[in-house]
């Protein structure tokens, strides 16, 4: 778990920075410029990311159970993480309502592709993983939302063709996903 909890501290640290040092992240940008802070941020988030995969490989040879999902709770992650790729779309696509109505859609998503997995897994390790994006998105999704309050930020109309646009790919993305993709991946058929 030493791995898993290093790489969850690297990951999350590094995308909490604006939630919990936003004076210092501005330091730094200023002190480093745009590119260089970028690459740094890239380097950390990407050890974390693979510290955190390489610890999800490892605990998995030695599962500790907290809890024995029901059999309908793969179906409840499912269909749970219909609308959560939609909202992760809809932080990409410009011009949809959704982001308007959400604010925060790509924290939003996390949020609910985090309690799909805590619902449907019961490992000591999913708990962590899963519980620890849990808690970064919903930190996160206020944080973000207490900035925009606090500079005005007005998010555009938007139009029903950005919006179905949005939820088509988001739809396709997921199907995608947990038809091949999850399994390949992952090693674990959704459905």
């Amino acid at each position: 778990m030493t791995v898993l909890i290093a790489g969850l501290l690297l990951f999350l640290g590094i995308h909490s920075v604006r939630i919990f040092a936003e004076g210092w992240r501005t330091r730094q940008l200023a002190r480093l410029g745009e590119g260089r802070w970028k690459g740094l941020y890239s380097l950390v988030s990407a050890l974390g990311l693979g510290l955190i995969v390489w610890g999800v490989g490892l605990s998995r040879a030695e599962p500790v159970m907290v809890w024995v999902p029901g059999a309908a709770m793969r179906h409840v992650a499912a269909l749970l993480t219909l609308p959560a790729f939609i909202l992760l779309v809809a932080a990409y696509v410009p011009g949809n309502r959704i982001k308007r109505a959400v604010g925060q859609p790509m924290a939003a998503g996390v949020s609910l592709w985090a309690l799909a997995h805590l619902l449907s897994n019961g490992r000591l390790s999913d708990l962590l993983l899963f519980g620890g994006f849990l808690g970064w998105s919903v930190l996160s999704f206020s944080a973000a939302q207490g900035r925009d309050r606090a500079v005005g930020v007005q998010r555009a109309g938007g139009s029903i063709t950005r919006d179905a646009l949005t939820i088509t790919i988001g739809v396709v993305a997921w199907a995608g996903f947990a038809a091949y993709l999850h399994a390949w991946m992952i090693g674990v058929r959704p459905f």
